[in-house]
């Protein structure tokens, strides 16, 4: 069963939240942010902006920057995990990141969490997650990553 938001009491609690899943909302990746993540990162590959040519290239459209839907996860992920009780919590990586389809430029797009393992350590919880990230009326994944987040408790 997919839910709005995975809850935990406290990051104790994460380990009940094994195989629980959460979708969140549709996002919008309009070329303008394209732009700026390619300004950003000094990507300015033609199939990232340059329209005319791209609409007569093998996509028929510019396409975001695999990096730019990853980086997009926290504002697509973040909140479809609730921790109470939390200091704070870090990002602690991933351990596996693969782009299966390109993002059309003023495509939308949405995260999909799955909890997979909660490991407790020293300093708090290790939650990991299967996050998906699909494209609106796409067959296939825009991208999936395998990410950890570490929740210290407070």
């Amino acid at each position: 069963m997919t839910a709005a938001t995975i809850h935990a009491d406290s990051p104790a609690a994460l380990a009940g939240t094994v195989g629980q899943v959460a979708t969140g909302g549709w996002f919008t990746v309009g070329q303008d942010r394209i732009a700026a993540f390619a300004d950003a990162t000094e990507d300015h590959q033609w199939i990232h902006l340059d329209t005319e040519r791209a609409a007569a290239g093998p996509l028929g459209t510019t396409i975001a920057h695999g990096f730019l839907t990853l980086s997009l996860l926290p504002h697509l992920a973040a909140s479809l995990v609730e921790v109470d009780g939390v200091s704070m919590a870090m990002n602690y990586g991933m351990d596996k990141v693969r782009f299966l389809s390109p993002v059309p430029a003023g495509a939308r797009v949405r995260a999909t969490t799955e909890v997979t393992a909660a490991e407790t350590t020293g300093t708090g919880v290790r939650l990991s997650t299967l996050v998906t990230v699909e494209i609106e009326g796409g067959d296939r994944p825009a991208l999936v990553a395998q990410t950890l987040t570490l929740y210290v408790p407070g």
